[in-house]
């Protein structure tokens, strides 16, 4: 049958089989989280080389510093504007729906929150910025450290730029080279459907449909801001840039699905790579906005951060003022951007903002314990999508934007 060639599909059936197997049988959820960890361990296997060819190629291809200096700074100042745009619109909704109010908490903090406060506490969140700077070029590929990774292979590119034609040789081989991890990224791709299905049977076998139920509001809430964030905000943007956001969801329809399935945007960082590319994006702008955006540009998660800040503020009573909700957005501002790098990120950032804000009790993070996964996908799939908006904006604001490419991309996938 057709049905059963078509990767969208598949992911589709795997999800709903996995969160059917959840519901009926929560003791496959071990099983099921070893075979969602294998996938992503696979997709994590190669997301170094790639980025690095991929930046070193596009690199190679533009050939000036000076313009590498212009995309990558236009690229920062995007995600600037968009994730503090995006804090401000989630302080909104969730100062006008208040899904906290009324909420009752009889927990006290359990082990697992003392655990991701103390780590908070012990993170100096401006030593973000000079671990940016590997110690250990074979260290950084080995941990698969995005940001030390994308350092190095950008001066590795300029470098090499440098050596003019006696450079080409390698940038041939380093061309070869990548397509054979793209090739590789294509069988991994066909296991999809095994890691969506076993990232939705691990979290609904794990933590039930129960643990939704009394925060039903907040979960709601979270959805609907990062949907209206996406289809107004982003949309906005694709409208004054003069491309279609729906045609570039549809595009992108399998890798929304994917990170759906394992909570994970990692799980598609290569495949964005190469979508992007035949999307009508240059290599050059691809290869340097889309890897720098999985730690600079977190539309969906200073969303959820705000949200969940002011949230349990609500539960607790506590009647936050203005200044001190701009606080929040100043603290957010500055330690979002080190989310991606940190394990367990989301609830080390909350935890870290409800330290330094001193005014809402840290042990309100149990609250959150079971329905956080739940909430995952959602600020998962915006990063992602707020992630390929930025290198078309980027790619288009530089003249670096194939039109031709992109009418052939969309006539292809009807």
């Amino acid at each position: 049958m057709k049905i059963f060639k078509n990767l969208t599909a598949l992911v589709l059936i795997a999800i709903v089989a996995g969160i059917l197997t959840g519901i009926f049988f929560p003791e496959f959820a071990d099983t099921a989280r070893i075979l969602s960890e294998t996938f992503i361990n696979m997709i994590k296997m190669v997301i170094a080389p790639i980025i690095f060819f991929t930046i070193v190629l596009g690199i190679a291809s533009m050939g000036d510093m000076k313009k590498v200096g212009r995309v990558g700074g236009k690229a920062l100042l995007y995600f600037e504007i968009v994730t503090t745009f995006a804090l401000f619109f989630g302080l909104f909704i969730v100062n006008w729906v208040k899904p906290g109010d009324g909420f009752a908490f009889n927990g006290t903090a359990n082990e697992k929150v003392n655990q991701y406060v103390e780590t908070a506490e012990g993170i100096k969140w401006l030593e973000f910025f000079t671990h940016i700077v590997p110690s250990n070029v074979i260290n950084a590929f080995a941990e698969g450290d995005i940001l030390q990774v994308l350092f190095f292979s950008i001066l590795f590119g300029l470098a090499l730029t440098q050596m003019g034609t006696t450079g080409q040789s390698l940038l041939l081989t380093f061309d070869r080279l990548s397509k054979v991890f793209f090739n590789i990224m294509k069988f991994i791709m066909k296991l999809a459907p095994v890691g969506a299905f076993g990232g939705m049977a691990y979290t609904i076998g794990t933590y039930g449909l129960d643990a939704l139920m009394p925060l039903g509001k907040l979960m709601v809430s979270v959805y609907a801001t990062m949907a209206l964030f996406i289809f107004i905000a982003l949309n906005l943007i694709c409208y004054f840039y003069k491309f279609s956001l729906w045609q570039y969801l549809k595009f992108i329809r399998q890798e929304i699905l994917i990170v759906l399935g394992t909570s994970s945007s990692e799980s598609v960082l290569p495949n964005m790579l190469d979508k992007m590319e035949r999307f009508g994006c240059s290599k050059s702008v691809v290869g340097l906005v889309i890897p720098t955006g999985y730690s600079f540009n977190l539309d969906g998660t200073t969303i959820y951060l705000v949200m969940c800040t002011v949230f349990l503020a609500q539960v607790f009573g506590v009647d936050l003022s203005f200044t001190q909700q701009l606080t929040i957005i100043g603290i957010l501002m500055i330690t979002s951007k080190g989310a991606a790098g940190v394990t367990g990120s989301g609830f080390i950032v909350l935890a870290s903002t409800l330290t330094a804000l001193k005014v809402i009790p840290t042990e309100g993070l149990a609250i959150l314990l079971g329905v956080d996964r739940f909430m995952s996908e959602a600020r998962s799939i915006t990063n992602l999508i707020g992630n390929g908006v930025a290198a078309i904006v980027v790619a288009k604001s530089e003249k670096e934007f194939d039109e031709e490419k992109n009418k052939l991309a969309l006539a292809d996938q009807n």
